[in-house]
């Protein structure tokens, strides 16, 4: 359930409060590492991860609208980050995450927070492998030491400079990585609550400094001391032209961010039987991500992994998120000196695992043998992230999904031509009920069911022109099961319709609901058919059509499609041979049935 800020604080107490640090604590402690890993990622100083976890950390859980939620840097934003800062430099990567804040903040005021949501899980599954395959590759010069390699936007770019370099491998860094990451791997196995990461990053350096002290590059040798203190509030320079250029990329961090965060929220919605806020979650993205760039903070969203354990820990409100920052800003200004001692190679694991866990490959793996439509629009959304970019993968998956969408729903439209069932106590009309032997020539029942849509409309016109015989007199359509119906469902029905109408011949409607009824309504179709020719139920649309007939055809019929049928055809019959008083008597009769 949906409540406002203060609500998610109702029954607060010292045990509450206890657990929030508890919770806060073990999570700052896990996103030390990650900060700086996914900034010297993106390309720029680790320190700026930091600064992103503290600033928009705490603006996330304090603004956000999930109580559980705990942002900033993201393995998501990687390539996308990399690739401004490639492009456009890390000055303009900052007022790019200001104009991207901006974007999220006004989704989030127009309230398109449920948008987001209607992303298929092939997409999101394929571009997050695909991403896990760019950070997880990308982690390969730094494990094997080789510096000074050129960055490239693209995968096979990338792949080709460190396969034309490796001269460049170091035997120093390679031992460093395999002792962060064979230390990483068993702690996660043999002692689950210890941050692994971290403790992988401690083996790491010790064995360095220990061992080849000066021989494995680090982050101070590479990037220069972290320094013991936020820096300053510092706003980019912000020109027309500056603002033009980086308003494609600024767009995609705003919607990586908002499908990243709102993902995670729903996480931990699914982790604790809570509801978050989509609108409140984005406006408090907003935020945070216009306000970490003045303090030097790189794009932050929501982050899966961290909001996790953030749940496990036992964490009860936003005051968790909010230690967590708090935490890293502790550890910032009191042990930077010895982040700065950390050797690249003992960074380049941490990713490699945070990638291999973010890929979801089980989930991958069964989806793909699924063989389905969802299996296509996974490898596409998958292949184009790697080998191109993920706005291409993103908008390519999506118009795929769209595409097997429509086709899905189009093939589900379903025209029978019923009648009552005489076994049937109620007289239930179901399509078994009509034969060769028992079919009404003049009353024609159609039952439709599926969404008329432009992808079903084609196959619905022919459908029921292969239902509706053009010597029927009335034409009964059941809409019972026709939840919505488009402007392009409504002329193919709207042709048949007037077609009927044309011949001379009644069209009846029943059941129908109330979206098709109100678009019927607005195009006049209704009323070309006739208000008083709308029914709730089938039976009283039958009763109408029975009086609709022509009575003389119905002379010596042996269909018996309906109840009167009998009295219907004897009567004719009858009258045909001159009985005497027989007509009035039977119309009466019939009449009353009706």
């Amino acid at each position: 359930m949906k409540q406002g800020w203060l609500g998610r604080f109702a029954d607060y107490n010292v045990g509450s409060l206890r657990r929030d640090l508890v919770s806060g604590l073990i999570v700052g402690i896990v996103a030390i590492p990650l900060g700086m890993a996914f900034a010297i990622a993106s390309g720029v100083s680790p320190q700026y991860g930091l600064y992103t976890t503290i600033v928009a950390g705490v603006l996330i859980s304090l603004l956000g609208g999930s109580r559980f939620q705990i942002g900033g840097p993201t393995g998501a934003f990687v390539p996308v980050l990399l690739m401004i800062v490639l492009q456009y430099g890390y000055e303009n990567l900052l007022l790019a995450g200001i104009m991207a804040g901006v974007m999220l903040l006004l989704m989030g005021l127009f309230r398109l927070g449920a948008l987001i949501r209607f992303i298929p899980r092939p997409v999101t599954l394929g571009f997050t492998a695909g991403i896990a395959v760019i950070i997880f590759t990308g982690q390969i010069p730094g494990f094997l030491g080789m510096d000074g390699l050129d960055k490239h936007e693209r995968f096979l770019a990338n792949m080709k400079e460190i396969a034309a370099n490796t001269k460049l491998i170091d035997g120093y860094s390679v031992a460093t990585a395999l002792v962060s990451l064979t230390v990483i791997v068993l702690v996660s196995r043999y002692a689950p609550k210890l941050p692994a990461l971290l403790v992988g990053l401690l083996a790491a350096t010790l064995t360095a400094s220990l061992l080849f002290d000066g021989s494995v590059a680090t982050i101070g040798s590479a990037y220069g001391a972290i320094p013991s203190e936020l820096p300053a509030f510092h706003l980019p320079e912000i020109t027309l032209d500056r603002v033009e250029r980086l308003l494609y990329p600024a767009f995609v961090i705003a919607m990586l961010g908002s499908i990243e965060s709102l993902l995670s929220a729903v996480v931990a919605d699914e982790m604790t039987g809570t509801r978050h806020d989509s609108n409140r979650e984005l406006i408090g993205q907003g935020v945070a991500n216009m306000v970490a760039p003045l303090f030097g903070g790189i794009p932050a969203t929501g982050a899966i992994a961290r909001t996790a354990t953030n749940i496990k820990s036992g964490a009860v409100s936003p005051v968790s998120g909010i230690v967590h920052g708090v935490v890293v800003l502790a550890v910032l200004l009191l042990f930077a000196p010895l982040a700065s001692r950390i050797p690249l190679a003992g960074m380049a694991p941490v990713l490699m695992v945070v990638a291999w866990k973010m890929s979801e490959y089980r989930n991958f793996a069964k989806l793909l043998r699924t063989k389905t439509g969802d299996s296509l629009v996974l490898v596409a959304t998958f292949l184009l992230t790697v080998f191109m970019d993920l706005t291409a993968a993103v908008t390519a998956g999506l118009v795929l999904a769209v595409v097997l969408f429509v086709k899905r729903m189009g093939g589900m439209i379903k025209v029978d031509k019923v009648l009552p069932d005489p076994l049937a106590r109620h007289g239930k009309v179901v399509p078994g009920a009509v034969t060769e032997k028992r079919d009404c020539p003049q009353i024609r029942i159609a039952t439709v069911e599926g969404a008329l849509f432009f992808g079903a409309a084609e196959p619905f016109g022919r459908a029921l022109n292969e239902v509706v015989g053009r010597s029927h007199r009335v034409l009964l359509i059941r809409m019972a099961k026709v939840p919505m119906i488009d402007m392009t469902g409504e002329a193919n029905l709207a042709l048949l319709v007037r077609e009927f109408l044309g011949a001379g011949g009644v069209v009846l409607v029943s059941g129908i609901q109330g979206q098709p009824r109100e678009v019927l309504e607005r195009t006049g179709l209704a009323e070309a058919i006739g208000r008083d020719r709308f029914f709730a139920h089938t039976g009283e649309a039958i009763g109408y059509a029975l009086g609709c007939l022509d009575k003389a055809r119905c002379a010596g019929c042996r269909h018996f499609a309906f109840r009167e049928c009998a009295e219907l055809s004897q009567e004719r019959t009858l009258c045909a041979a001159g009985v005497p008083g027989t007509a009035g008597a039977t119309a009466g009769a019939s009449g009353a049935a009706i």
